[in-house]
């Protein structure tokens, strides 16, 4: 089925950005996606995030949007990839490491595909808080396709310390 004729999906992605002006990666990861993914119709607070899974000296910006779109996944993971080598993403396979720009499916409706690269909903979710937190401040009550639980109860059960607060600007 070719994207115009698809029926609008509800996405939720999560943009992150350590390196570099991290404001202005988010701005325009969100800007370049309203030309290439849909439309915008939730988005949440900024957050500054300790950094997942490696040690790193700039935390973590990151925010989760929420949105209409008629691609497929595989087109919307070419999109969003394209948009951060856009944005001076250099990809370093089977490792987590600071970047300029990172943009993730969290959810493509109530689907879940594992296919290669492509596996939504995004596989470790409900173990970030620096997900959830965004998640529950836009979609508290969204129902996670496969664990059945709502994002508020998933942020309660997380066992993630790392830190997550409130990015207040420059």
């Amino acid at each position: 089925m070719s994207k115009t004729n698809r029926d609008p999906e509800i996405v939720y992605l999560i943009s992150g950005s350590n390196l570099g002006d991290r404001s202005e990666h988010l701005r325009n990861a969100i800007e370049k996606a309203k030309e290439r993914v849909g439309g915008l119709f939730v988005l949440s607070s900024i957050y500054e995030t300790e950094p997942w899974g490696f040690r790193h000296e700039t935390p973590f910006l990151n925010q989760v949007s929420g949105w209409y779109t008629r691609r497929s996944p595989h087109e919307l993971l070419h999109e969003l990839m394209t948009i951060e080598q856009e944005s001076g993403r250099i990809r370093k396979e089977g490792e987590y490491a600071a970047r300029s720009l990172d943009i993730d499916i969290l959810f493509y409706g109530r689907d879940v595909i594992s296919m290669g690269k492509l596996i939504i909903p995004h596989p470790r979710i409900c173990e970030r808080r620096f997900v959830l937190v965004p998640m529950d401040e836009i979609a508290p009550d969204f129902i996670h396709p496969v664990m059945n639980k709502s994002m508020r109860d998933l942020l309660k059960e997380c066992q993630d310390s790392l830190w997550v607060r409130k990015f207040m600007g420059n």
